[in-house]
């Protein structure tokens, strides 16, 4: 059984390790040791002030999946509560400019990239990482759900729309087929150099260097006009994952990699409005379906992903996860079906 827990400031190595083998354009897991044992730190504190925050607060939830029998954690997600508050959150929107003339005969739909930064002050799920090895038995799809959980535990202490920035594409040997075309000339830097700085910075070079009017996408060469709008390989998945939770592309895209965002609002998502609160008991479930359980609070919260069945207004599970739950027996937590 795998558990989804609360990072703390002694999973400094794991979080290091992650950053280590996330790979190029994986802004959210820069290789600094100093900024990512801040982040863990800056975690525990919203998770300690988690009872008395609110939505206006900016803070993160910083996220570590491991076998509930104990070992290092092998994956991390993270959500951060209100972003563009402290650090400027900036983005592209694809804008539609109709052309049409009637001398001669002709109507057609140019795209363009506008910088923006409507999503200032939302909430956003990221930092998905999970080792190679693995992937595939139910491990990413626990952590990436698992931040809707924990969400759906405190709707309060969340903005009203959540996005996500997925990575795009970018090769194996650092460069980003739409930083090249789009981004360089205006940066005169590299990649890498640019993904850096905005990790490490205030993103102030991103006003000062940033064009100042609008990229006719239909004049951009074939590799970075295929770009537009595309993740990375190892995002597909989670792509899938968030648009059955609800998230949707929205012609927005960042100004690096040119990766999409997918944004709804938070009472949308699926987790939040379909999963329950409900007393927990022990009992038998073999052969039951599995779901999603959580012991429905931020302090101290813990999700699983278990077979289960709901008899009598009850969830009934293995004794051994309200141990991993940290939920007594006919403790309320909550219960997500996980037919995805």
């Amino acid at each position: 059984m795998l558990i989804v827990r609360p990072a703390t400031p002694d999973d400094i190595e794991a979080f290091m390790g992650f950053a280590q083998r996330s790979g190029p354009g994986f802004t959210s897991l820069p290789e600094d040791r100093a900024l990512l044992a801040a982040r863990l730190a800056k975690s525990a504190r919203t998770f300690a002030d988690a009872a008395s925050g609110v939505a206006g607060d900016s803070g993160v939830f910083v996220l570590m999946v491991e076998s509930a029998s104990g070992g290092a954690p092998f994956g991390c997600a993270a959500v951060k509560t209100n972003i563009g508050r402290d650090v400027p959150f900036f983005n592209f929107r694809i804008v539609v400019q109709g052309q049409a003339s009637k001398a001669a005969g002709r109507r057609f739909d140019m795209r363009k990239l506008v910088m923006v930064n409507d999503y200032t002050g939302c909430t956003e799920v990221g930092t998905l990482f999970l080792e190679p090895e693995r992937r595939g038995d139910g491990a990413g799809k626990l952590l990436s759900l698992s931040r809707f959980m924990l969400m759906a535990a405190a709707p309060q202490r969340f903005q009203e729309t959540v996005v996500s920035e997925l990575r795009g594409l970018v090769h194996l040997d650092g460069r980003s087929p739409f930083w090249e075309v789009v981004g360089r000339p205006f940066y005169q830097m590299d990649f890498a150099e640019a993904d850096a700085l905005s990790a490490l910075t205030d993103n102030q070079f991103i006003i000062d260097l940033a064009p100042k009017h609008p990229i006719y996408i239909d004049l951009l060469p074939d590799s970075a006009r295929g770009a537009v709008g595309q993740c990375h390989p190892d995002g597909v998945a989670a792509r899938r994952l968030l648009e059955r939770e609800g998230l949707r592309f929205e012609g927005v895209i960042d100004i690096f990699d040119g990766g999409p965002l997918l944004a709804c609002r938070v009472a949308d998502t699926r987790t939040v409005r379909d999963s329950l609160v409900l007393p927990f008991v022990a009992g038998p479930v073999t052969g039951e379906g599995r779901a999603l359980l959580s012991n429905d609070r931020i302090d101290g919260f813990r999700c699983t992903l278990a077979p289960h069945r709901v008899e009598d207004g009850r969830v009934v599970v293995d004794r051994q996860v309200l141990t991993a739950l940290n939920l007594e027996e006919g403790a309320v937590g909550r219960v997500r079906g996980f037919d995805v």
